[in-house]
């Protein structure tokens, strides 16, 4: 063999049985092989396990769907590029034209957004209404054929609670799936409801460190094995190093998603006494409309505490430039907490009518709880409020 041929051919090294790696390997190849085309051929008609192209199945991606479905409480997964990736595969796997979903104003943005302009193009409607709207949740599934209800909880951004029991019954009376955005929430949370499908960004707390992007949804065996065609059709694959980065941020996911939200509760306690705050939303406060819900569905009240200053917008974009621990920046559950200030905020995207309904004041401040020491962060809020 000659040098040219050697270094595209170099040789296998095969650990001896009984041998593995504490941490598994990042399997970076497209294309795998088996020894014949008859054992090729059985592996793609599922005749025999193995991989082929990473398109459609890849050792380290693979990994990380068990390891999501088991930590949610669900047989399956698929994962892929983002969060928005998983939304909008999901969606477009199970609609058809003429198909209705029932949605809601707290929604996501990019999730409204592909409801009211993208696939509304192709003939699926919609309705739109208060996530806490739980008579009018069962008015419409009991009067309007129904295909899906997607949903969230807590909200963004100012945490309502779903009553996900009562829209779980109500949609299945009305042979409708669920599917909950459960980003917020966690993976370990929620798993204990009827839920369909789980949604989440994988960007956020499974990777933990900002430095990753990501998305999945989890369900069943029968379910995941419908949607998987589609999802290898659209192409929205995840990267196996990406991959590799969140199974190994999962290590130190719950330690992150429990110190995050214990931290969180003490910040809004502390805000919830500050004279220049007209109201703080946080689940976990007794003052919190659902906060008795929130407590029977959750372990975890989360790590996004959002309040509403008494001083308008103009005071809450002053605040944000005022801090100094806190980043200007989108998404949540990073090491650094993030703020995003009124003149970031806002349902922009509703008709006033609609927007008005997701109850976004116009000094409404969200703060994404990091892993700072949580006195440090109450400083910072401190000296910020005064500064304005």
């Amino acid at each position: 063999m000659k040098d040219k041929t050697r270094l595209v051919h170099p040789p296998h090294v095969l650990l001896p049985e009984g041998n593995r790696p504490l941490v598994a390997p990042i399997y970076q190849s497209v294309k795998f092989e088996h020894d014949t085309v008859a054992d090729t051929l059985r592996s793609l008609r599922g005749e025999k396990d193995g991989f082929f192209y990473s398109r459609s199945a890849n050792p380290t991606t693979r990994q990380l769907e068990q390891t999501l479905a088991t930590l949610q409480g669900r047989e399956d997964a698929i994962v892929c590029s983002s969060g928005v990736g998983a939304i909008a595969q999901t969606l477009i796997g199970l609609l058809k034209a003429d198909d209705h979903v029932l949605c809601f104003v707290e929604t996501y943005a990019p999730t409204r957004s592909l409801l009211r302009r993208t696939l509304q193009r192709y003939g699926v409607r919609h309705t739109m209404l208060s996530i806490e709207d739980d008579a009018g949740i069962e008015r419409l599934l009991e009067s309007t054929p129904t295909r899906l209800v997607i949903f969230e909880s807590p909200t963004n951004p100012i945490t309502r609670i779903a009553d996900i029991g009562h829209i779980t019954r109500q949609a299945r009376a009305a042979g409708a799936l669920t599917v909950l955005d459960n980003t917020l929430a966690g993976l370990h949370q929620h798993g204990d409801t009827d839920v369909d499908l789980f949604i989440h960004s994988l960007t956020k707390y499974a990777s933990g460190h900002g430095d990753v992007m990501g998305g999945a949804v989890i369900g069943s065996a029968q379910q995941i094995r419908k949607l998987r065609p589609d999802f290898v059709l659209l192409g929205g694959v995840l990267d196996p190093h990406a991959a590799w980065l969140i199974q190994r941020g999962l290590k130190t996911y719950l330690m992150r998603y429990e110190a995050q939200s214990d931290a969180a509760l003490h910040i809004a306690q502390y805000l919830e006494a500050h004279d220049r705050i007209a109201r703080v939303h946080y689940p976990g406060l007794a003052r919190h409309p659902r906060h008795e819900l929130a407590a029977s569905q959750m372990q975890h009240f989360g790590t996004i505490v959002s309040f509403d200053l008494r001083a308008g917008a103009a005071a809450g974009d002053r605040f944000a430039d005022a801090l100094k621990l806190f980043a200007i920046a989108a998404s949540m559950g990073s090491p650094e907490s993030l703020i995003i200030p009124p003149g970031l905020m806002g349902p922009h995207d509703l008709p006033a009518e609609l927007g008005a309904l997701a109850g976004i004041d116009p000094g409404t401040v969200r703060l994404s709880i990091g892993l700072e020491d949580p006195d440090d962060l109450v400083a910072d809020i401190e000296q910020a409020l005064a500064a304005i």
